[in-house]
């Protein structure tokens, strides 16, 4: 694995850390304050900041320095995240349609516009630090 790669899987690590907090404090004040639905749906806008701001302290020492190396890593998050969210989905009892709810924009899923910022969030790091 190159050196860009590997330090992007760890900053993934990172993002996951940080998004299951996320998440435990959506479920513990969040959803009891303005219900389940509303709350994931402001939690895709909170989480894509807590993203991009995690990008932006970890985007030189990931090392990506191209457009394309960027986007690369981007992709691998987004890709790493839904496995990784299916999988917890499943892990815990969750149905695939309350899995795929989230995913879901007609019916107010959010999802997919966390996922496109996720994906986007190295490369644009990488141009507020003027790295591409």
């Amino acid at each position: 694995m190159n050196r860009p790669a590997g330090r992007a899987a760890l900053v993934w690590l990172l993002i996951v850390l940080i998004e299951s907090v996320h998440g435990t404090l959506r479920r513990l004040y969040l959803e009891p304050a303005i219900g389940e639905v509303l709350a994931r749906q402001v939690s895709v806008f909170n989480g894509s900041v807590l993203i991009f701001a995690v990008a932006l302290l970890t985007i030189r020492w990931i090392g990506a320095r191209d457009r394309a190396g960027l986007l690369r890593i981007g992709a691998g998050w987004v890709a790493a995240t839904l496995v990784f969210e299916v999988g917890l989905g499943l892990a815990t009892g969750a149905s695939w349609a309350r899995i795929g709810s989230d995913y879901d924009l007609a019916h107010g899923g959010l999802m997919p516009l966390g996922m496109l910022a996720m994906g986007l969030s190295p490369l644009a790091a990488a141009r507020i630090r003027q790295l591409v």
